[in-house]
C-alpha cells in the first residue's frame, strides 16, 4: 500500500477480477469521453469478458483505490521487441478519475507496471499519448519517459484490416495422415 499525504487515504493496487468488469467498462467509458473520443468507444461488458478473463486473455487490468473507492485503472499487455529479444510492457491505457488526479495515483499505477514489467524481464515500457494531454505528458517526462520523435504510429481498422486480409496467400493446406 503506498500513503498519501494529500489524499489522507491509502492507496492499494490490485489486479482486476471478472467481477471488476462493469468497473473496467465504466472506466473506459470515463477516458472515452475525456479524450473527445466517446463516439469511438464501442467496448461491452461481454467484449471484455471475453478477452480480459476467457480462456486466452489477451490484456491484463489493474485497478487503483483510493481507501475503498476506486479511482482509475491501468490496461496493459505484452508485446516483443526483436532487436532486444525481450519482451515489452505496452499500456492501453491509464485513467484516474477527474477527482482524485494530482495525487499521485498515475504515477503509482505506472511505478506498479513498471514492477510488472521488471518482474517479466521487459527490455522496455511503450504507449501513446494524445499530443493534446500536456498534464498527462507533464507526468510521463516527470518519470524519465521519452518521447519517439522519429516514429509514427500506424493503424489499420475494420474494413481495412478485411481488404488487406483478403490479399493474403492462401495457407498451405495440412497433409491428411
Amino acid at each position: 500500500m503506498i500513503y498519501d499525504a494529500q489524499m489522507s487515504v491509502d492507496l492499494r493496487i490490485e489486479p482486476a477480477t471478472l467481477q471488476d468488469v462493469p468497473l473496467i467498462l465504466r472506466f473506459i467509458q470515463e477516458l472515452a469521453e475525456y479524450e473527445q473520443l466517446a463516439h469511438a468507444c464501442v467496448a461491452t461488458e461481454d467484449d471484455l469478458r471475453a478477452q480480459l478473463f476467457g480462456p486466452n486473455p489477451v490484456a491484463h487490468t489493474v485497478i487503483a483505490y483510493a481507501g475503498d473507492e476506486p479511482a482509475g485503472f491501468a490496461l496493459y499487455f505484452f508485446n516483443f521487441s526483436t532487436f532486444l529479444a525481450r519482451p515489452g510492457l505496452y499500456l492501453e491505457d491509464l485513467y484516474v478519475k477527474p477527482a482524485l488526479r494530482k495525487r499521485g495515483i498515475g504515477r503509482a499505477l505506472l511505478a506498479y507496471l513498471a514492477r510488472v514489467a521488471s518482474e517479466r524481464g521487459c527490455g522496455r515500457m511503450e504507449w501513446s499519448v494524445l499530443n493534446w494531454n500536456e498534464p498527462a505528458i507533464r507526468v510521463y517526462r516527470g518519470i524519465g519517459a521519452q518521447p519517439l520523435e522519429d516514429w509514427t504510429v500506424m493503424r489499420l481498422t475494420g474494413p481495412a484490416i478485411i481488404a488487406l486480409a483478403a490479399t493474403a496467400p492462401a495457407a498451405p493446406r495440412s497433409s491428411a495422415t
